[in-house]
């Protein structure tokens, strides 16, 4: 019996192992496919939406079949929102220096920097995995990041902390990357923000 249960654990994890790849290598397929700029945002929407399904139940989705489908849905709204944050990121950025050039200034500039980047920060954190779990307009999700990133304040924390842990480890173990890193980080984010939206659910948005 005992060792019976041995392999039915082992046979788990060696399936979820082997999901995990599958899922990072379709990740990085679909991006280049996109030609990277354009197949980023709708191959990791793709990735999350999976994620979502088994954290909601349905673990026996066809894996290629659910990606290509929900990567081509997500395709235009997942771009919009990407690279609406992509600019909003490049412009702190152009300004943090802009500030570092200009030497010592006022601490207020400093102060209202940093909360525009923390404001940010909750944009980038929270977007995603309401666009996987919520249909709506791009300003909803925006306006709900923000709610949601100040409302839950230590998840986004624990999310910011738990993705800079797998990508570190990443960086320290290369190949990591092209194998486990997008699956873990993903599906780790929508674990933990799907924590968040079960408990509260966003009023006025329909889940998908």
């Amino acid at each position: 019996m005992r060792s019976q249960k041995v392999v039915q654990s082992l046979d788990r994890f060696f399936t979820w192992i082997t999901r995990l790849v599958v899922i990072n290598v379709l990740w990085v397929l679909y991006t280049l496919m996109g030609l990277v700029v354009g197949g980023i945002f709708p191959a990791t929407m793709a990735v999350l939406k999976i994620f979502r399904k088994w954290i909601m139940g349905d673990q026996e989705v066809p894996i290629w079949r659910t990606f290509k489908q929900e990567y081509r849905q997500a395709f235009i709204q997942s771009n919009a929102v990407g690279w609406i944050l992509t600019f909003a990121g490049m412009i702190l950025y152009l300004n943090y220096l802009v500030m570092k050039s200009m030497g010592e200034m006022n601490i207020v500039f400093y102060v209202a920097f940093y909360l525009l980047v923390l404001f940010y920060l909750n944009l980038v954190i929270w977007s995603f995995p309401q666009l996987a779990h919520y249909n709506g307009k791009i300003r909803d999700f925006f306006r709900n990041s923000i709610i949601l990133g100040f409302g839950r304040f230590h998840y986004t924390m624990l999310i910011v902390g738990y993705i800079f842990i797998v990508l570190y480890l990443s960086l320290r173990f290369p190949g990591l990357l092209p194998f486990f890193t997008i699956s873990i980080v993903t599906y780790g984010w929508i674990w933990l923000s799907m924590t968040v939206f079960q408990k509260s659910p966003l009023k006025l948005m329909l889940e998908r």
